[in-house]
């Protein structure tokens, strides 16, 4: 287009724009025509300025004339399809500059329309979602269009078993603006056994203001959605899944095993081991045609319940008359504690001697590590080592003996404890010493004279 032009001076061209519209994404060009009136060659340069000089150019930016002539440009319009570029009238002006008189400096004028465009971008997280009768999904929208909208959602499912809800159902978007919709899936019905049911369905996200402008249009095409559709499923794992049952069944299996034929054969086994601990045994010196009749159960007060040979009564010496070496055919039951404590790095001993006139038959220990303490414990009787534990192996620990381990008068027995690292109690706080506990059972006999 050529529109017409007036003078303004000594160098001032003649200049009109036409007015132009552009959809973003796409282009569109009007045209500039300079005529110089001056009675002098002069050159002008053009540059468009304004908010659509990011977007537009102008061809050829820069012209010779002489007097009386004129030339047109082209000026192209090219706005990107972005939020930023928005819908409506923006200013569009071209600077022309003569080179010989800049004092003539135009800026001539017209209107750009940028015409609407509606883009949405959605995305539904997560897209698959477990549970029992209900899952939960969110759905993130932006506008990725240039005008305001207002954003809609309509579920699709094949079936009716699941129900859906949003929060908020409706969302006003600005151009570019982004928003988060929540979405609830439930069904109805739980699933008890077997393998897990799968729900897929579909979302559709509706641009209201699409819709507006095709029923203004009177269009027949429908309202705009995203395409394709956001698709999500909902899988409803069962209340009880078919491993829990095999574990049961297999449960009961063994629990019936363990009734029907381990059970029985167990207390048959500890019974015949009982019925051999409580057989009697022979003690030194010998009863009767070498038999011992005593029937003490080691819990007396020291006088014995049993008759030994050559004996007349409770308590005879074993060994029989004045003189003899064996202890007396009875005893008490006794037990001692011995308590240890030590500090890191060090080593300390704690004994109990076996008085005098006594024979201490050990048949029970009890090692206590309540700390849970770092280091080394050796349990001694008398100048015979038992054993030797490293205290982080344990916490409580025991030994029993069916044939008592006798430790003669004036022996000791001895608890000698390393400490290399005192250990935490059960307040929390780690101990400042390292602390055991060493309890010895047993029967204390009087020695036969």
């Amino acid at each position: 287009m050529t529109p017409s032009a007036a003078s303004s001076g000594p160098g001032a061209p003649g200049l009109d724009i036409p007015a132009v519209s552009v959809t973003p994404g796409g282009t569109a060009t009007t045209s500039l025509t300079v005529r110089n009136d001056s009675d002098i060659v002069e050159a002008y340069t053009l540059e468009v300025v304004g908010d659509c000089a990011p977007w537009a150019t102008v061809e050829p930016a820069r012209i010779s004339l002489y007097p009386g002539t004129s030339e047109t440009v082209t000026i192209t319009l090219a706005p990107p399809r972005s939020p930023e570029v928005r819908a409506g009238d923006v200013p569009l002006g071209v600077r022309v500059l003569p080179a010989e008189h800049p004092e003539s400096v135009t800026v001539p004028e017209t209107t750009v329309h940028i015409e609407e465009f509606h883009e949405l971008r959605t995305e539904i997280l997560p897209r698959r979602r477990r549970g029992w009768l209900r899952g939960r999904y969110r759905l993130a929208v932006r506008n990725e269009g240039n005008t305001p909208t207002r954003v809609s959602f309509r579920p699709e499912q094949a079936g009716e078993e699941l129900r859906f809800g949003f929060v908020p159902a409706d969302l006003e978007l600005a151009p570019g603006e982004s928003a988060e919709t929540r979405l609830r899936v439930r069904i109805g019905k739980p699933v008890w056994f077997g393998k897990p049911a799968v729900w897929p369905f579909t979302v559709h996200t509706t641009d209201g203001a699409a819709e507006a402008q095709a029923e203004a249009e009177a269009s027949a095409r429908p309202a705009t959605y995203v395409r394709p559709p956001l698709e999500a499923e909902f899988v409803q794992i069962p209340i009880f899944p078919k491993w829990l049952l095999a574990l049961l069944a297999a449960i009961l299996a063994l629990l019936l095993a363990w009734f029907a034929l381990v059970r029985p054969a167990v207390r048959s086994a500890a019974r015949q081991a009982a019925d051999e601990v409580v057989q009697p045994r022979p003690t030194p010196g010998g009863g009767k045609n070498g038999q011992s009749p005593g029937t003490g159960n080691g819990t007396g007060t020291g006088d014995g319940t049993g008759k030994e040979q050559g004996g007349s009564g409770p308590g005879v010496p074993s060994g029989g008359g004045p003189g003899g070496t064996g202890t007396s055919g009875g005893g008490e039951q006794s037990s001692t504690t011995i308590d240890v404590q030590t500090s890191g790095g060090q080593t300390k001993t704690g004994t109990y001697p076996v008085p005098q006139g006594k024979v201490f038959g050990v048949t029970d220990i009890v090692v206590a590590n309540f700390q849970g303490d770092e280091g080394v414990m050796t349990i001694s009787f008398g100048d015979r080592k038992i054993t030797t534990i490293a205290l982080e192996t344990f916490r409580n620990q025991d030994y029993h003996w069916v044939t008592p381990i006798e430790i003669p008068a004036n022996a000791t027995v001895t608890a000698n404890v390393t400490c290399a690292k005192p250990g935490t109690p059960a307040t929390g706080r780690q101990a400042q010493q390292c602390h055991e506990v060493l309890n010895v059972s047993g029967v204390l006999a009087n020695v036969a004279q």
